[in-house]
């Protein structure tokens, strides 16, 4: 399956990159010039000739010398293991299907007119080839010695550039997230703050129908006994998982407990660290979590608080003091850069980012250590004035990632989902001829 990038452009052609050094492991010849990538060095049954047709995709080809050049990309990131046929199978029907899904990206980008130039795909292969300490010309060099062309990985840049475009440009602004969701979130991370922290890895595998719910599980059972014989979880994300993750070998990184959906929360409180969780449904697709370190919480530290602050001389009367200290509930004080002009003429204004306890006057400190987000103090006297605070953010020293960073997670699970089921529905639309016809792909994914 392709790797659906949505939150940020992430080049797949990654996954090969953490394996370059390990390339002379590789045990395929290279190509002799004019051969156009040919089977020397392949298992027995390799497909060919190169020039056979193994796909088409609305009038458009897919040749066998394609296939074989994803193939030998795919090669790069199992480095060092044995070549075995039924392997070779399982990636050749992984790389037509690839080929496929990019085949309709770029079809839809050329619809909607989204271009990738020729300039941010340098700069993305130069981000590829120095995360390896190597030049662009040294990484073609690289790729050329196992017999793989620079426009194969080229093309496959191209498609994850412009995918996540189209999906934002499509669907972005459709993309909702309520404010209860983000409050929920962020409540059930508070309530489980003081468990362990887990460092995560993940494959995703999506469930196009439901009635192939049990092909694909058995398909992900597959790519667990893989790992059991000693295939890396890293690899196997990079190359299976649909996970915006999958080109960082579906490093999650530390997660709290209660930030992730229930289901899986709960799988990976149970697991003991270096193990591997079985298939567990979730969102119409099959996940697969690794848990590969436990750490304690984060001990709570001060809390801090970003404020919208006004006062009310009393000259103007104290009930109109009230009055004007009561807009703080109602005006954009957190958001808005007219805070003085939304409350009123004669009420001072200010807006008080990071504020600690210790910063805040002793005299009004007891009025706002106890307030929650969007709650405002009681009026406090002093100094001839009504002072109200209303807190637009408290952070309460547990480590918890900020509102924005929960809404912009949320975001991008929704966007994620949504870009999943585009590109289903443009497989059901279109004209896809498969000439070439390996064993059934999902069962050759273990």
């Amino acid at each position: 399956m392709a790797l659906i990038k949505i939150s940020a452009i992430k080049a797949t052609g990654c996954a090969l990159l953490c394996s370059l050094a390990l390339t002379a492991s590789v045990t395929l010849a290279q190509p002799r010039p004019g051969s156009q990538g040919d089977q020397e060095g392949l298992p027995e049954g390799y497909v060919g000739p190169a020039t056979a047709v193994a796909a088409i995709v609305n009038d458009e080809v897919i040749t066998t010398f394609d296939v074989q050049q994803r193939v030998r990309l795919m090669l790069l990131s199992v480095a060092g293991r044995q070549i075995t046929e039924d392997l070779l199978a399982q990636l050749q029907a992984q790389a037509l299907r690839d080929l496929v899904e990019e085949k309709l990206k770029l079809q839809e980008a050329k619809k909607f007119e989204v271009e990738v130039d020729e300039a941010e795909l340098e700069a993305e292969l130069r981000a590829m080839a120095g995360s390896s300490g190597l030049s662009v010309a040294e990484l073609e060099q690289v790729l050329a010695a196992q017999g793989i062309s620079m426009r194969a990985l080229r093309d496959q840049i191209r498609a994850s550039i412009a995918w996540p475009r189209i999906v934002q440009g499509r669907y972005g602004s459709r993309v909702r997230v309520s404010d209860e969701e983000i409050e929920q979130t962020i409540e059930r991370m508070r309530e489980d703050a003081t468990n362990e922290q887990y460092l995560v890895s993940e494959i995703c595998i999506p469930v196009p129908n439901p009635s192939q719910a049990q092909a694909y599980y058995q398909g992900s059972l597959q790519l667990i006994e893989q790992m059991r014989r000693g295939v890396p979880f890293a690899v196997v994300a990079q190359q299976f998982s649909a996970c915006s993750s999958a080109a960082a070998g579906g490093d999650l990184g530390w997660v709290r407990a209660g930030e992730l959906p229930p289901e899986l929360d709960e799988a990976v409180k149970a697991l003991p660290v270096g193990s591997v969780t079985n298939p567990i449904p979730s969102d119409g697709a099959f996940m697969i979590l690794a848990v590969r370190d436990k750490r304690e919480a984060v001990v709570a530290g001060e809390p801090t608080f970003t404020l919208a602050y006004a006062a009310a001389p009393l000259s103007m009367g104290r009930n109109a003091a009230l009055m004007g200290l009561e807009k703080l509930r109602t005006a954009d004080a957190c958001g808005s850069g007219a805070l003085r002009r939304d409350l009123g003429p004669g009420i001072g204004a200010a807006f008080l980012e990071n504020m600690k306890l210790k910063d805040i006057d002793p005299r009004f400190r007891s009025a706002v250590e106890d307030l929650d987000r969007r709650e405002m103090s009681a009026p406090v006297e002093a100094d001839g004035a009504l002072h109200a605070v209303y807190v637009c953010e408290k952070d309460e020293g547990l480590g918890l990632p900020s509102r924005a960073a929960v809404e912009d997670r949320i975001y991008g699970r929704q966007l994620g989902r949504i870009a999943q089921q585009y590109l289903r529905d443009l497989e059901r639309a279109a004209h896809v001829d498969i000439r070439m016809r390996p064993e059934a792909a999902l069962q050759n994914r273990g």
